[in-house]
């Protein structure tokens, strides 16, 4: 079967309970999305990756799933995602579902009867008695702070949990979960999703439970981190139940080197999500931050799109606070800057991914105090610094900064109360910005961020170079980004000519820079398009310049 994944996909992330409510309850569900299908049509976006739907208690916003084959019940029903699938395609629009395996709820009925006692179910999860001196069966670590093992019931058993306590990690070594997780690809793929983004994918298969090596972060991590085991699942995966549908997947891939993101992405995973851009003005984890420095940002841009020349394009989500407020925070030009993110991720090569709001320039959260987060990561890390000794002001400052819930605010919409999201108290604080960054604001202004956005992805349709050329990174410094994007066809006996080639000059600074002697000739070159109305040898604040390079017969 052709696969719907091509050179021309463009993906929206919906983190469904922010993007638009219907019923007034103040949580985001499936017909609000249905409401708004027409302006992600116009937005030029051709496939939309849902975060988690199903049914879920919600410790981690669904990322804990009691029924994989049901809908929770505040998003709608399966009729209302049916109805989704069919009026997103009426409209050239596929919907990729997120596809959490690595763990379920503690509320799911596999654990449940394993809890019971059901020998069938224990061996679903990784279940293990402590060591005979009465402590842990391992020293590992956590992603949210927490201890891995929580006590099974009153025995002296424990079940592993990479993540919170409420998220059991399955056993991916019993075949019996591998066909479970089969049945419930396939349930959504005979639905008519055209594939799945795969939550912290290389992480599923644990080869040994063995004491790990001491580390500041995620001790233990060497005895799960992109497995062999790991990498014979996908391969099964795929040829069963991708493959048969034309289906694709993209993978949630957490600290993935360059050859263990080739070996993934060869008949495992279409694409990788990787993570070193979005770490790159991080001190050893993310929730301590320095100052972004352009210039290595851009030399781990250049070095992905060397190793994967088609990969997940991405610079905001719902796990990584707005990618804008990182780069300006709050130092003004703040639609400039937001359209250079926007020229970044439609100009590189691979599939972009847009987040919900970053169209219109999103910021980050507006939170005073720790009452006004949700996120269960944040509260995790906040308890950790307290008991660290991390002053309060501190620790509220690195958690304002960075918590997941900075880019989980409701969509912004409209200026009024509620922001076009809801007309009922909405579930997490809106940002006071909506009242001048917002949809309505912007529909009409040409000049405005979302007309941005919507110029950038037609060029992308339009031009072959963008949406499939090579890349060549022309120039770095602190200051300019400067790549071409070149695409050439064969004239017989393997002789290439170039027949298209854009050149994307960028301006990582808040003031008017000067093109380099080695960028110098396109200063003369009629912008195909610039995001300030700019051309000639300067480059204007946060500028963002196409211009056509050089065409080789």
């Amino acid at each position: 079967m052709q696969k719907r994944l091509n050179e021309g996909t463009i993906v929206y992330q919906i983190y469904p309970r922010s993007f638009q409510d219907s019923d007034g309850d103040g949580i985001g569900d499936i017909r609000g999305i249905i409401s708004r299908l027409d302006y992600l049509r116009e937005l030029g976006i051709n496939a939309i990756w849902l975060s988690p739907i199903y049914k879920s208690p919600d410790d981690d916003n669904g990322y804990d799933i009691s029924d994989y084959c049901a809908i929770q019940p505040h998003f709608g029903t399966l009729q209302d995602f049916d109805e989704l699938v069919a009026e997103a395609k009426a409209r050239g629009i596929d919907i990729i579902m997120d596809l959490v395996i690595n763990h379920t709820s503690d509320e799911h009925e596999w654990f449940r009867r394993a809890l019971a006692g059901e020998e069938k179910y224990r061996d679903y999860y990784i279940i293990r008695k402590g060591k005979p001196d009465g402590s842990l069966p391992n020293n590992w670590g956590n992603f949210f702070a927490e201890c891995p093992w929580t006590r099974l019931g009153d025995g002296d058993e424990y079940y592993l949990h990479l993540f919170s306590k409420k998220q059991p990690d399955l056993n991916f070594k019993n075949p019996a979960v591998i066909e479970e997780i089969k049945g419930i690809m396939k349930f959504w793929l005979d639905r008519g999703v055209a594939g799945f983004r795969c939550d912290v994918i290389n992480v599923i298969y644990k080869n040994t439970l063995d004491d790990g090596r001491r580390s500041f972060i995620l001790t233990g991590k060497e005895h799960y981190l992109s497995t062999d085991g790991c990498h014979e699942i996908l391969k099964e995966l795929r040829r069963e139940c991708i493959e048969p549908y034309g289906a694709w997947t993209v993978g949630e891939t957490v600290f993935v080197d360059e050859s263990s993101a080739r070996r993934l992405t060869d008949g495992e995973l279409d694409m990788v999500f990787t993570f070193e851009h979005m770490e790159v003005d991080q001190i050893i984890v993310k929730w301590f931050k320095k100052k972004l420095r352009p210039g290595r940002l851009m030399r781990t841009l250049t070095k992905w799109q060397r190793v994967l020349p088609h990969g997940a394009i991405y610079f905001e989500n719902h796990d990584q606070p707005r990618f804008i407020s990182r780069l300006v925070g709050a130092a003004g030009h703040h639609r400039a800057a937001s359209k250079l993110v926007g020229a970044l991720t439609l100009t590189l090569g691979g599939t972009p991914f847009i987040y919900e709001g970053q169209e219109i320039g999103m910021t980050g959260g507006d939170f005073k105090s720790l009452d006004e987060i949700q996120d269960i990561e944040s509260h995790n890390v906040y308890a950790l610094a307290k008991k660290l000794h991390i002053p309060r002001r501190m620790r509220m400052k690195m958690i304002s900064r960075t918590s997941r819930d900075n880019a989980r605010c409701p969509m912004q919409w409209t200026a009024e109360a509620g922001a076009g999201f809801t007309s009922g108290t909405p579930w997490l604080k809106i940002n006071p910005n909506h009242r001048h960054i917002n949809v309505e604001a912007q529909i009409e202004d040409s000049d405005s961020v979302l007309s941005f956005y919507k110029k950038m992805i037609e060029l992308r349709r339009t031009h072959p170079a963008l949406c499939r050329g090579s890349f060549t990174s022309l120039y770095e410094s602190d200051k300019i980004y400067a790549y071409q994007r070149c695409v050439t066809s064969e004239q017989g006996l393997g002789i290439h000519s170039v027949f298209e080639t854009i050149v994307v000059l960028l301006n990582f600074t808040n003031k008017t820079v000067r093109l380099p002697r080695a960028l110098m000739k396109y200063a003369e070159r009629e912008p195909i398009i610039s995001s300030t109305g700019g051309k000639g040898d300067r480059l204007m604040p946060f500028e963002a310049r196409l211009v056509y390079g050089d065409i080789i017969l």
